[in-house]
């Protein structure tokens, strides 16, 4: 007998004058369902006192804003992954260590562009090596420099593996407006006049073909 018909009894008994019963029977009737109360589970008496029904309820993760400062870089966890990271990290490394932090993720949302454009390998790592080891053919100098790449300043590594690790996971920054080209102010590449530069951050300039456009970018 549930609590509606068990009130409804006591009810009843109390009508027809027997009030000694009728309080009797209510008493007990509240100390079963204390003890109903207590003996429940706490996530399930929380539910039924929210209104709750016992079904999961999904619950939205999201990322925390990113702030282009150092300082913020310099509290999110230790970043690691895969070798599509290790890729992204590396390239940062090479290509923007001494950058600004806004500089750096505008330089790997260059690397994820490309990976989402059909004119470039569709992975980060088939991005970043794209015509190593051919002459003049490399998108990105450190490749093909003949040089050992070596990481000798870990400390700026680590920073720049977790600017890596949160362009991968997003959200999009969208700093470059689908730029799938950079360059820096030492250099003054002939491809640069035939694209439109769409920003600049800290001694990088970005460009966007607008022959084939990104998602990014539109």
């Amino acid at each position: 007998m549930n609590f509606v018909m068990r009130f409804a009894a006591v009810f009843a008994a109390f009508s027809l004058g027997s009030a000694t019963q009728a309080e009797i029977g209510l008493a007990g009737l509240f100390k079963q369902e204390q003890n109903t109360l207590q003996a429940a589970a706490p996530g399930r008496l929380e539910r039924f006192l929210s209104g709750r029904s016992g079904k999961s309820q999904s619950v939205e993760h999201r990322s925390p804003p990113i702030e282009f400062t150092r300082k913020w870089i310099d509290t999110q966890p230790a970043a690691t992954g895969g070798s599509e990271f290790e890729c992204l990290a590396q390239a940062l490394y090479f290509e923007a260590r001494g950058e600004t932090v806004k500089g750096q993720f505008a330089v790997a949302e260059v690397i994820l562009n490309r990976v989402k454009n059909t004119q470039f390998p569709n992975t980060v790592c088939g991005v970043i090596h794209q015509g190593t080891g051919r002459p003049y053919q490399c998108q990105f100098t450190y490749t093909c420099d003949g040089y050992k790449e070596v990481i000798r300043e870990q400390n700026a590594y680590e920073r720049v593996s977790k600017v890596a690790r949160l362009s991968l996971d997003g959200p999009s920054t969208n700093l470059t407006q689908g730029a799938t080209y950079y360059h820096t102010t030492a250099v003054n590449p002939r491809w640069a006049r035939s694209f439109a530069r769409t920003a600049r951050f800290g001694v990088h300039l970005f460009y966007r073909d607008d022959r084939y456009r990104t998602a990014s970018s539109n």
